[in-house]
Order: structure tokens, then sequence, then C-alpha cells
């Protein structure tokens, strides 16, 4: 089982591992797109308005260019603890026990913008790169649909996607049953839906969360569903390859 994971626009800064190192990140067929990317926005950072344009940077987020500036040398640590936000907080990486974070890094993918699909245990620095970023002479899509997409198409078991519409352009998932995306939905009194946008991050952690947890590698989606059902969680087919989970605004 596969649970991908956005990433996170914030990020915690230090950490106390080594410097970036390209083989200790999780599929290698990778590393010359990270490399690149990498390279191309060190390089970017000589020009600060020119970077601050890029990444679209506020006068409240000039450390990011600094962040950016030492992307080579920076400390690293492992990429669930690196990201925050909603959903990352709703996970509750550090109280996790040793069993569900040894789930999460086996089982969980974070999609990044600058290193693609990375596992949740892989050893990353503090980065400003968003999946819609123009980078000069570079299109993100053009870098990673491809192969991210082919990364995911040979992985075995079920994949469960949390990602967001933006980033799921970047490596789509394989046409095949055992690939569901994730909508977090609200429940009016007449048991209509509506998708849910404020809401939606905290659902998706509260299950991530659960499914580490709990230490199930659910092989097919009725697993997971008769797994959902037996643990209170909302969860249902939707239309189409599209899992439902209700959530209360």
């Amino acid at each position: 089982m596969l649970i991908l994971l956005p990433p996170s626009e914030t990020k915690r800064d230090g950490g106390e591992g080594e410097p970036l190192e390209y083989a200790a990140l999780r599929h290698a067929r990778l590393s010359p797109v990270r490399r690149r990317l990498v390279a191309d926005l060190v390089r970017l950072s000589r020009d600060e308005p020119a970077l601050s344009s890029a990444l679209k940077l506020g006068r409240t987020q000039q450390h990011e260019v600094q962040r950016v500036r030492h992307l080579k040398r920076s400390p690293t640590m492992p990429a669930l603890e690196r990201y925050t936000g909603v959903l990352y907080d709703a996970i509750e990486v550090a109280e996790l026990d040793p069993a569900a974070r040894a789930f999460a890094d086996e089982h969980v993918l974070i999609h990044s913008a600058l290193f693609g699909l990375i596992g949740a245990g892989d050893p990353i620095p503090a980065y400003r790169l968003s999946h819609d970023t123009r980078l000069p002479g570079r299109s993100l899509r053009g870098e990673w649909a491809e192969i991210n997409a082919r990364v995911l198409a040979q992985s075995e078991g079920l994949i469960l996607d949390l990602r967001s519409e933006g980033y799921a352009a970047l490596g789509p998932l394989p046409l095949a049953s055992r690939a569901w995306y994730l909508r977090v939905v609200a429940e009016d009194g007449n048991g209509r839906r509506r998708a849910l946008n404020h809401f939606n991050k905290k659902a998706k952690g509260l299950l991530v969360r659960a499914l580490c947890t709990a230490g199930i590698d659910h092989a097919d989606v009725d697993g997971l569903l008769d797994w959902a059902r037996g643990s209170g969680i909302p969860l249902t087919r939707g239309t189409g390859n599209e899992l439902e989970l209700v959530a209360t605004p």
C-alpha cells in the first residue's frame, strides 16, 4: 500500500542530518531531475529579485532566499518531520509510536515539487518550490509527470492518493483499479455531499495518522473500506476511482 501526500508550503528549519545526499532519497531514477532542479534553484538564488519573483515571495518571506541559496549544504531531517501545516500537524508525527512511524516510513510517499516522490523518512533540507512555480527554461510538469507516473505504475498494491490536483498532475496515477484518489466532502441532512476546501487537510492528516497507527498494509480497496467501517471512519466509494471521506466542517 502507498499513501501519497502533498507537501506543504511551510517547513521546519534546521535538522540534525547531513546535507542533501541524493542516494539517501527513495527512487534513485529521479536523481537526475532532482539534481537539475536543485542546481537551477541555487543558480537563480544569485539573482534575488528573479528568485523572489519565481517563488512569489513577499516581503516577510525573504528568508526563503537563504534557504534556497544554502540548499546543498543545509542540514536535513526526515520529510515527514520537515513539513508543517494543517495536514502534517494532524498526523502528529512526534507522537507516533515506533511501529506507526515505521509503517509511515515504508508506506507514505510525499510528492515534492523539488525532489519528486520521496519517502516519509527521506532526509531533506528546508526548501521552497511549489507545483505551480515557473523556473526559467523549465516546466515542472514536463520534468516530473512522466517519470513520477512510471514510478507509481511500477509500484505494487493499493495506491491511496491524497494529493491536491496540482501535485497529482506532476505524477498521474496509473490507470488501474488499485489506484484511488481521495476527496474530502461534507454531508448535509439530506445526504447531499459537497467538496470541502478549508477542512480537507485536517481530515486527510487524521486519516493518515489512523492508517499508520493501525499498521495494516491493505491489499485492495475493499480491505481498506472494511477497516474504515470497523474503525468508525466515514470512508466510502465515490464516482469512478474516487473515495470520499466525510468530514465535519
